[in-house]
């Protein structure tokens, strides 16, 4: 069956990374036989003097596909994980919502969007999650991270929200290449302009620093925006709306 996971408020200034405790999650999935996930996106919360996060109030979420008779165990372990590993200070929530078991999809997707753009309590994470029958719990100080990890479960589920956690690895720095080298030699689904174009196989394009993809359509995208004639990968000024 298909989880969606989903993390936040794990580290602090000096300790930690919620994308790697993420990454570790999946590594423990994988580890114990639990089943198969896909890459974790982040996904970018309000920025507010009100509210404490760490550096971006960001949270991390995957999708896991895993053999019934072991959500339990997964959903414990995780839990104890965060416990253990989480840095001291930190306020950390953990969410894990069954695909086909979430109810009034229409709530969790107003609460995902409107932790974008409004200040959100745990009480209202909690009663969120109940009526969406998803799990949600703390582990650790305030456990104000519960309310980041389920927006990013609605953020994921949306389809339509997020930056894949980590780089795709291409050519170097500079280098042209060609769409379908691109879409052929990484586990990018779209190579799509900012304004919503989608580049044909046989368009060049010209790679820069860091190689990030977002989450659009359901998709994994690659954005690129036009300068003059050419191409080029945006940069991470430019995927800040993701």
């Amino acid at each position: 069956m298909r989880v969606y996971i989903a993390i936040d408020d794990t580290d602090s200034l000096e300790i930690g990374a919620t994308g790697r405790s993420a990454n570790e999650l999946r590594k423990l999935i994988k580890d114990r036989g639990w089943g198969k996930t896909q890459a974790v996106t982040r996904h970018q919360l309000l920025l507010h003097s009100d509210i404490p996060y760490t550096s971006h109030n960001s949270s991390m979420c995957f999708i896991a596909d895993i053999r019934e008779d072991c959500c339990d165990e997964l959903i414990a372990a995780a839990g104890e994980y965060l416990e253990t590993t989480s840095a001291p200070g930190s306020d950390p929530g953990l969410c894990v919502a069954i695909d086909h078991q979430i109810k009034e999809l229409d709530s969790l997707m107003s609460f995902g969007f409107k932790a974008k753009e409004e200040i959100l309590n745990k009480e209202v994470a909690y009663k969120t999650a109940v009526k969406c029958n998803i799990h949600l719990s703390e582990h650790g100080g305030t456990g104000d991270g519960i309310i980041g990890a389920l927006a990013g479960i609605a953020l994921r589920m949306s389809g339509n929200d997020g930056r894949f956690q980590g780089r795709t690895e291409l050519k170097e720095p500079g280098e042209m290449m060609a769409i379908g080298d691109v879409l052929a030699h990484s586990d990018i689904d779209e190579v799509q302009s900012i304004e919503g174009e989608l580049l044909a196989a046989d368009e060049t394009l010209i790679l820069g620093e860091k190689i990030k993809s977002v989450l659009l359509d359901g998709k994994k995208k690659l954005l690129v925006y036009r300068e003059g004639d050419e191409w080029h990968t945006c940069n991470n000024k430019q995927l800040r709306a993701y």
